[in-house]
């Protein structure tokens, strides 16, 4: 799991729409398993990587089973209706993502963290080699947080990929293997947690001191940081 750290501004969701296709880079050339990602067949380019934007919606009663369905899409190819494999998958994204109660919810009755699962649960749907998730925890109370972060790292133990923004640095952290520090549209610092998350990058890029329970990042929740010339709390 990679994860994008970064002020805000920083760039770290146009490099997740560059990555996903939806922006086009203004230069260079973006490869996906060492092809170019812009001449790679679309339907291809939609089975193998998952984008879960910052926030979504519908503006129609769609029920959350039918948009989490809507992940089977690139897989289900021309009028081709949804087969006992595809009905697996779907069941077992709502499974993951703790939804089945709400399947025949209408999607616009949903509170935001709702929504939030919803969108995760479509994105798992896709079952991608690559999951983008931009901010994915931002809606969400602290223990449907873990729960996402779970089940992305889980994406990653199953031999999948997921590069995500995180805006808490305790999450990002605990559970990503790499971390990459943007700051004003360039890479500041690429690494472990333990080699970003450092007080020289973090005064360049927030403006923060942090400081560590116990000297390490071993318990990556116990990070505490606090504004230049400012007390932590």
């Amino acid at each position: 799991m990679l994860g994008l750290i970064g002020p805000n501004g920083a760039g770290k969701s146009s490099l997740l729409k560059i990555i996903a296709g939806i922006v086009e880079p203004s230069a260079g050339e973006l490869l996906v398993n060492g092809h170019a990602l812009r001449r790679l067949p679309g339907l291809e380019r939609a089975r193998s990587i998952a984008y879960l934007a910052q926030a979504g919606t519908a503006h129609w009663p769609i029920t959350v089973a039918r948009v989490v369905a809507l992940g089977r899409l690139p897989h289900l190819g021309s009028w081709r209706n949804a087969s006992a494999e595809d009905l697996r998958v779907i069941e077992a994204a709502l499974r993951r993502t703790d939804l089945l109660e709400l399947s025949e919810r209408p999607f616009p009755t949903l509170s935001g963290g709702e929504k939030a699962r919803v969108l995760l649960a479509r994105a798992l749907a896709v079952e991608p080699n690559t999951l983008l998730a931009d901010e994915p925890v931002a809606a969400l109370d602290l223990s449907h947080q873990l729960e996402v972060m779970d089940l992305l790292r889980q994406h990653c133990n199953e031999g999948g990929a997921v590069l995500v923004v995180l805006h808490d640095l305790r999450l990002a952290a605990h559970y990503c293997d790499r971390l990459h520090l943007l700051y004003q549209g360039r890479t500041l610092a690429t690494g472990t947690p333990a080699s970003v998350i450092n007080d020289a990058n973090l005064a360049q890029a927030y403006g923060v001191s942090i400081r560590r329970a116990g000297g390490s990042l071993a318990d990556a929740f116990a990070l505490t940081w606090s504004k230049i010339g400012h007390s932590a709390p």
